[in-house]
């Protein structure tokens, strides 16, 4: 008979923490694990399904008016953000739903509770105040939405958590960060006829991504309607009597808006959580500290996912959490390869990347041969709208290896996803120039760019 109640007992009902779960019951663990809001976490409840949910409306204001090309008329039209909401709302509480009843079938047991570690194997439940123990510990609480704690007026702002349930939409909104939730934010509001400004202090948008997507990104962005100011910040927000918010920015501007966004990064939720009193370190940002294993600095104590601050996206975290279930309960060890991992900007237009930027393959090689093709989809050839896709391959000029794909353009997050089994598979660019492309498509342009548009040579 087992010296604790569990075999495993995990900290959080996101995708990370729910994967484990299931996957350590299947291998015959005794499971528990406590969810103090809603199963899903972050993804599935206020992240990417609701955003790209979001996106897909905000599409079709474009959507109407390229149908004129191609010979529709498309009479009187209107939106009511209020069925969005619901009809998101009802999405949401489905997909909740099936992720109860997966960890019920697994024979999962669910406490609807936030938990709190008290020691290297033991966690109370608070909203009981019972106290279990667990051979072993799975930390998977994810992150939170930042926000300036020292701006003056800085409690008038929303963020993506709020910006789901927003009773109305605002006449005016500025989106401030220049990472990817604020990028995809700033496209859905104005995509929905919002009057849209980005402010981002850096000196580009989409920082760590290659450098030509990002100056694509924001050209089309402002093609749009987009106003996006880099290189300045708020310096205070003020709210009058009728609810609008008046921001003074460090470069002198002053922007008004029925709602101000912050998309400034996200933190990970470690406050309170009892880790420092069980002897789990921390570094500087809070995010838990684990070697290749998601083990952390007490043998009996893992942690997943966004916690974890190592690769911040839902697949990531389902993979962290399949390999320790399998490592711990499974008897069949392995570990998550982070150096590749294709990934998707639900900007408008898309993005979709997998591999080495250019800046981050000149600090691996000084001899790159890079391949460019700008060009108008063909969609719009009839639409006549001014939008052009960009796809960008990057190759290691002395063995040929295709290092990185970028695309931006319609779909290119469902290319990055195939492309990234070639690039996980070693391809050269040999390989995709013996490829037969599939015609008329825009990803023809991958295996049919001969020369390249730069020779970079050490």
């Amino acid at each position: 008979m087992s010296d604790f109640d569990y075999d495993l007992f995990v900290i959080g009902g996101g995708s990370g923490g729910v994967r484990a779960a299931r996957i350590a019951a299947t291998h015959g663990a005794k499971v528990g694990i406590a969810e103090e809001y809603r199963y899903g976490g972050t993804c599935v409840i206020r992240g990417c399904v609701p955003k790209k949910l979001f996106v897909y409306a905000s599409k079709f204001s474009e959507e109407f008016e390229d149908a004129e090309g191609f010979g529709w008329t498309v009479g009187e039209r209107s939106f009511s953000w209020e069925k969005l909401v619901t009809a998101k709302d009802q999405e949401i509480t489905r997909l909740e739903g099936i992720y109860r009843r997966n960890l019920e079938r697994s024979d999962v047991e669910l406490h609807d509770s936030r938990a709190v570690v008290e020691g290297p194997n033991s966690i109370r439940l608070l909203a009981t105040g019972q106290t279990v123990t667990a051979k072993y510990i799975l930390i998977a609480v994810g992150a939170s939405p930042n926000v300036d704690a020292d701006l003056p007026g800085g409690e008038h702002v929303i963020t993506s958590n709020e910006a789901f349930h927003m009773t109305d939409l605002p006449e005016k909104i500025v989106v401030t960060g220049g990472g990817y939730i604020a990028v995809e934010f700033a496209g859905i509001f104005n995509g929905l006829g919002v009057e849209t400004t980005l402010l981002y202090r850096g000196e580009e948008i989409l920082r760590g991504f290659d450098l030509d997507m990002r100056k694509a990104v924001h050209e089309e962005m402002e093609k749009k309607g987009i106003r996006v100011v880099c290189g300045d910040v708020f310096t205070a927000i003020e709210k009058d009597a009728s609810g609008l918010l008046t921001g003074k920015t460090k470069n002198g501007e002053t922007l008004t808006a029925g709602q101000i966004m912050f998309a400034i990064g996200r933190s990970p939720h470690t406050s309170d959580l009892g880790l420092e009193k069980a002897g789990v370190e921390l570094d500087r940002i809070g995010a838990i500290k684990v070697d290749d294993q998601s083990q952390t600095s007490v043998p009996s104590i893992y942690a997943v996912g966004d916690v974890t601050n190592r690769a911040n996206l839902t697949p990531v975290a389902i993979r962290e959490g399949h390999a320790f279930a399998d490592t711990v309960f499974g008897n069949k060890p392995w570990t998550v390869d982070h150096s590749l991992i294709p990934t998707a900007v639900f900007s408008q237009p898309e993005m979709g990347t997998v591999g080495l930027t250019e800046e981050q393959a000149l600090e691996k090689t000084p001899n790159l041969d890079i391949y460019k093709s700008s060009f108008r989809p063909m969609k719009h050839t009839l639409s006549g709208r001014d939008e052009k896709m960009l796809m960008k391959l990057i190759v290691d000029a002395d063995t040929d290896k295709v290092l990185g794909v970028h695309i931006l353009g319609p779909d290119a997050g469902e290319l990055a996803q195939v492309l990234g089994i070639t690039l996980a598979m070693g391809a050269t660019k040999a390989d995709f120039d013996r490829t037969i492309a599939v015609h008329p498509t825009a990803a023809e342009e991958l295996v049919t760019m001969r020369e390249p548009t730069e020779r970079l040579r050490g």
